[in-house]
């Protein structure tokens, strides 16, 4: 890989549900330009993106009228292609990653592997408020499924503790921008892909 090569990712996905289009620079600057019509979503992947120094555009039509669960995890799906498209052949990469974010009295684990083998495992640390404004917080773990399949991640998140259900989501956005740009970073020690095997 070489080093002043930009690596980016541009999804365009339309469906009878969704229309979503996903730009994405992970070499960037944390620049963002949010559109998903659900004002809490739009405030968490504009975190992500801050966090995890990625320049970031999303704009998403969805059936609204019904619920956010499509928008969401549509918008999951596609932020996860992008992702798999900016990661490339992932040679030279850390190809792991992982935080621990203290957002006020709670503390998330995000932990990721860019392997090539999907999984989430997430615990999201007990019940929650159902609703964060127009935001099913039910739909954190939705998210986060779609985007580390389409990604190709095997992703854990835990929320070891916490109280308030608005910090406790904000802390996995976070953590996730965190660990992913811990994972995407380029290590000149790292000749080729990061496995003993040589391949993923």
């Amino acid at each position: 890989m070489k080093k002043e090569e930009i690596r980016t990712g541009k999804v365009v996905r339309s469906t009878a549900e969704t229309k979503i289009a996903v730009e994405l620079n992970v070499d960037g600057q944390g620049m963002a330009a949010i559109e998903t019509g659900i004002g809490f979503f739009d405030h968490m992947l504009n975190l992500l993106a801050g966090h995890g120094c990625f320049d970031l555009t999303v704009k998403a039509e969805g059936d609204l009228q019904v619920d956010g669960h499509h928008t969401v995890e549509d918008a999951g799906i596609a932020l996860g292609q992008a992702f798999a498209q900016a990661a490339g052949d992932k040679q030279g990469i850390a190809r792991y990653g992982s935080f621990f974010l203290p957002m006020d009295e709670t503390l998330a684990l995000v932990a990721l592997d860019f392997s090539g083998r999907p999984l989430l495992v997430y615990d999201g640390g007990g019940p929650m408020t159902p609703m964060i404004g127009g935001y099913d917080t039910e739909l954190t773990e939705e998210f986060l499924r779609a985007f580390a399949v389409n990604a190709g991640l095997t992703l854990h998140v835990k929320i070891l503790y916490g109280v308030n259900s608005h910090h406790k989501v904000e802390a996995v956005f976070k953590g996730l921008g965190h660990a992913l740009r811990i994972a995407l970073a380029r290590d000149p020690r790292v000749q080729g892909i990061m496995s003993t095997k040589g391949v993923l």
